[in-house]
C-alpha cells in the first residue's frame, strides 16, 4: 500500500514533517484503511520536552497536522470515489486551524501512532479528529479544518 504523502507530485514533496522530497524532515507515511489514517513515528531525542523523557508539545502538534492534511487528501479523494494513487494530481490541503489537546505526557523513545478520522467534507473544506498514542496511552488529541489548494497553486 503506497502512503498518502507518495501520492503528492514533487511540487508538493517538500514539507518538513511529511514531504518525501526533504531528507531532512520526518518522513512521515501516512495510510487510509477502513475509514481511519494512520501514521507511525519514533521521534529521536533531539525532540526533548522541558521535562525529561518527554516529548516536546511543538513535535507532537506537527505530527498532528502533517498527519491531518494528509488525512484531509484521502479522506477528500474518497469521497470522490477515486484513490489517492489513481490522481495524477491528487488532492492537496493546508492547515486552515490546529487544535491540540495534550492529555498525558509523551514519552520519548517509544514509536508513536497518529490516527485521523473523518469529522466532515463540505466544499474544499474537511475536518478531521486525531489522535496520537504511545503504548495505548492517549496522550494528545486534536481537530484540524483543512483547506484544499486550488487547482494550479
Amino acid at each position: 500500500m503506497k502512503a498518502i504523502q507518495d501520492c503528492y507530485p514533487p511540487k508538493y514533496a517538500h514539507c518538513y514533517g511529511c514531504g518525501h522530497g526533504n531528507p531532512a524532515g520526518y518522513q512521515l507515511k501516512s495510510y487510509l484503511q477502513e475509514g481511519i489514517t494512520q501514521a507511525r513515528f519514533t521521534p529521536g531525542m533531539q525532540y526533548s520536552g522541558g521535562v525529561p523523557g518527554h516529548v516536546y508539545g511543538g513535535m507532537i502538534a506537527s505530527l498532528l497536522d502533517c498527519h491531518g492534511t494528509a488525512s484531509a487528501a484521502a479522506f477528500a479523494s474518497h469521497e470522490r470515489g477515486v484513490a489517492m494513487e489513481e490522481q495524477i494530481e491528487p488532492p492537496r490541503f493546508v492547515t486552515a486551524s490546529l487544535k491540540v489537546d495534550f492529555k498525558n505526557p509523551t514519552p520519548q523513545g517509544v514509536e508513536l501512532l497518529v490516527r485521523g478520522e473523518l469529522i466532515s467534507v463540505e466544499g474544499r473544506k474537511v475536518r478531521v479528529a486525531l489522535s496520537l498514542h504511545a503504548n495505548d496511552v492517549v496522550c494528545a488529541t486534536g481537530e484540524m479544518l483543512a483547506i484544499e489548494l486550488r487547482a494550479g497553486a
